[in-house]
């Protein structure tokens, strides 16, 4: 086929030009294919073609000549002759030679191997194959080690929940509780860091992987070299706080116990003036007191209790007065506590580092000069002193009938109060341990407790939620060495400063407020878990109140003796505080308590009485109390940290709310309307949204995670911007169990009476209307969220 082949045809050449020639007269007379729009068939009519020419270049062809050869090189040129035309592979699905095979005048005159292409096609087919099979290998052995090494999707693990909480929870034991208790108290007690260090390695040592020492450096107010005293000036004679006569040798009285009474923040000094009697110092005390006498620079003789400590002081200061003497009636405290020779201690630092209200402790924070945070002399004392300053006898303890303490409305009594104390700077510390989750390890179960490095007072219940809170530690560490983990991550913390008014929550919670706003799921406390050996004193949040009386149930199945508790949203002591009122997260809390004695013991729990060491194990001398707690408090951690769909209730808030508006005090029309709204809101949010998200074959992801961000903020709505001391910014928290109207409300009426103006009703009505309308404004943009969402995918 070169250039240079002569142009003689012998006669069989001139046959297979014939056929030749027949063959490009059929592919002319077929015009357009429909194999033309088939691209994989137009390619293998070219390899067909392509084959073809190849063998007729073989031995046996050397003299065989097509004649459209000149034009298939010349491509795509224009000429007119229709005969010169080049042959379109694409117009058939069969190649050059193939075709000349079907021509009937066409005889082969030669034997060879079956043709390449369908060599290469077996070869192909065959690659192919073996390419698959190993891909196929390849893949199944990637997927083994990515299932072993890479986390799970966030699957749904609702079957085996409940077998995996009784797992964990079934390895906490009293006697493991008791043995970590001991262990606590034989640390020195010199310094707060010292104590926190040892937690940490307590800590690290069941398995914690991430656990940090925090440190702040804070402005605390700590004892005087020498005690302070109370002078009666009627008679001449001196006492320490506790009743004993400053005459007697301090060495054989209990140094730390005599320092630490006192009231840490107060201001200091001396002061000589009348004692006045104000009770418990409510508004209606004041406004007692003030029609008979001028209160101005005196003394006042308080009982604590009934409200808030702060509150109480902010009226006495308000109304004029120089100094208190603090105690606690005998009539309120249980039958079974022998407090009545004791005096105690009070913090009156509403929560923080006072130099740096409202920001963290952290190096280069501008620190403000707030030595004292009152400027009434405060000074607690023993009911036994009390009873001296009313002239009463000691035995006001009948038989059947406890006399309240009450001075005689007859007879001056003069005072003098010195009061000493050191303010200074001192690193207080932190332990805070992660255990991360798996599906959602942004989203954070907070479970905390303290440590208490710096004085002796309350007792020793912070090494008893201390050893609560490493037994579950422990528990939970046996589960995670076996390969489970929780969907969301827990954080332990063990405060420091809290008896000093929660120093080492607030600033740690400040140091990460952006973080802890966002990530922040709920928070269960375990302060002073076992206070008394009577009844199980649950408290909750609204949105958790299902979910704690769930959990009683839940660790009372084997028992013979579980007495049901009731769950109530009321004001609790401890590093709860700057959770609840400031970010406005869920949270919750168990304990046992003695049985109050009177309406009047409530904030009782104010005061940090000294007590002695063995004083926890005559409580609970098995720890079984213990280990209820540390059950309830684990059964509720581990459901919050673990379910798909936070347990949240919404529509308890909602009924919480009315149920706060009940009565003629705050019979607003505005307020009842919006509080219905917000019920039937709640209401259909729980039912078309909440329902569905619980049943896992309803469930998809994005829209619980959406439900989930809903519920976690529900109860931050309800943050009013400020409320008088001593009261929760929290609305949906009661003052106790005795009220049931929102407590801003409640003082918002006590201030009309004393100042005889609405303004300040008017604007906590304000405030209230606000946080509810909010409430119902957020639910309803989060149904619209999932409205909109369910059409899209539509």
């Amino acid at each position: 086929m070169g250039e240079n082949e002569s142009s003689v045809l012998s006669p069989s050449q001139q046959d297979k030009k014939m056929a030749y020639h027949k063959v490009n007269a059929d592919q002319r007379a077929q015009g357009h294919s429909p194999y033309l729009d088939n691209d994989e068939l137009q390619a293998t009519a070219l390899e067909l073609e392509w084959d073809m020419e190849k063998e007729l270049e073989e031995p046996g062809f050397d003299h065989f000549r097509l004649d459209g050869a000149v034009q298939h090189h010349l491509g795509n040129s224009q000429s007119p002759d229709l005969d010169l035309e080049p042959i379109q592979p694409s117009s058939s699905p069969k190649g050059r030679f193939q075709r000349l095979q079907e021509d009937p005048d066409y005889i082969s005159h030669y034997t060879r191997q079956a043709p390449k292409s369908n060599r290469c096609n077996v070869f192909q087919i065959l690659k192919v194959f073996c390419t698959a099979l190993i891909l196929f290998i390849f893949g199944i052995v990637v997927g083994y080690y990515a299932r072993k090494k890479c986390p799970s999707p966030p699957t749904s693990q609702e079957p085996n929940n409940l077998h995996i909480y009784h797992d964990i929870l079934k390895e906490i034991k009293a006697e493991n509780i008791q043995q970590v208790y001991r262990d606590l108290l034989q640390f020195p007690r010199e310094d707060d860091v010292d104590i926190a260090m040892k937690i940490l390695v307590q800590w690290s040592s069941q398995g914690l992987e991430d656990v940090r020492l925090v440190n702040y450096s804070v402005l605390l107010d700590l004892p005087g070299s020498s005690s302070n005293t109370v002078t009666l000036k009627n008679s001449g004679e001196c006492f320490y706080p506790s009743g004993q006569q400053c005459n007697r040798d301090p060495k054989t009285l209990r140094s730390q116990d005599l320092l630490y009474s006192y009231a840490a923040y107060s201001a200091k000094g001396t002061l000589e003036a009348e004692l006045v009697d104000i009770q418990y110092g409510t508004v209606e005390d004041l406004i007692r007191i003030q029609a008979i006498t001028n209160v101005t620079k005196k003394i006042a003789l308080l009982k604590l209790g009934q409200s808030p400590l702060l509150y109480k002081l902010s009226l006495l200061e308000d109304a004029g007065f120089g100094g208190v003497l603090l105690y606690v009636d005998p009539c309120d405290l249980p039958k079974s506590t022998d407090l009545a020779d004791k005096a105690f201690m009070v913090s009156l630092n509403s929560g923080g580092d006072p130099s740096t209200p409202g920001y963290a402790s952290i190096n280069g924070s501008y620190r403000q000069n707030r030595l004292n945070l009152t400027t009434l002399l405060v000074q607690p004392i023993s009911a036994v002193l009390a009873k001296k300053f009313v002239s009463l006898p000691e035995d006001t303890v009948q038989r059947d009938k406890c006399i309240p303490l009450q001075m005689p409305a007859t007879g001056k009594k003069l005072i003098s109060l010195n009061i000493q104390s050191v303010t200074t700077y001192k690193t207080i510390s932190n332990v805070i341990g992660y255990l991360k989750g798996t599906v959602f390890p942004d989203r954070y179960v907070i479970i905390g407790s303290h440590h208490n490095g710096l004085n002796t007072y309350g007792g020793q219940e912070w090494a008893s939620s201390t050893a609560i809170i490493t037994a579950f530690i422990q528990a939970l560490m046996l589960k995670v060495k076996r390969g489970w983990r929780p969907d969301r991550t827990i954080v332990f913390c063990s405060w420091g400063g809290t008896s000093f008014g929660n120093i080492g929550s607030y600033e740690w919670a400040e140091d990460l407020k952006r973080v802890l706003q966002r990530n922040v799921v709920a928070y269960v406390s375990l302060n002073n878990p076992v206070r008394g050996n009577s009844t199980l004193h649950p408290v909750a949040s609204p949105s958790l109140q299902q979910l704690a009386a769930e959990s009683q149930s839940f660790n009372c199945v084997e028992k013979t003796k579980c007495p049901a508790s009731n769950v109530s949203s009321v004001q609790i002591q401890g590093d709860s505080d700057y959770f609840i009122n400031h970010l406005g997260v869920p949270a919750t809390q168990f304990s046992y308590e003695d049985i109050k004695t009177s309406e009047n013991s409530s904030f009782l729990s104010e005061a940090l009485f000294p007590v002695h060491t063995t004083k926890t194990e005559e409580l609970d001398p098995s720890f079984s109390l213990h280990e209820t707690i540390a059950k309830l408090t684990g059964q509720v951690t581990l459901q919050i940290a673990n379910e798909p769909v936070l347990p949240f209730n919404a529509l308890d808030i909602a009924l919480e709310v009315q149920n706060s508006l009940k009565g003629d005090e705050v019979d607003i029309p505005q307020l009842l309307a919006v509080a219905s709204r917000l019920r039937d809101t709640a209401e259909l949010f729980q039912s078309d949204e909440m329902r569905p998200a619980n049943d896992p074959k309803e469930r998809a992801p994005i829209r619980v995670r959406m439900l989930n961000d809903v519920l976690q903020s529900l109860e931050k709505s309800f943050l009013v911007h400020r409320a008088p001391p001593g009261l929760y910014r929290n609305i949906l928290y009661r003052l106790d169990e005795r009220t049931s109207q929102f407590s801003v409300l409640l003082e918002a009426l006590e201030h009309c009476k004393l100042h005889q103006s609405n303004e300040t009703i008017q604007t906590a009505l304000s405030e209230v209307l606000n946080s509810i309308n909010s409430a119902q404004v957020y639910f309803k943009a989060g149904l619209d969220v999932f409205e909109t969402t369910l059409t899209g995918k539509k």
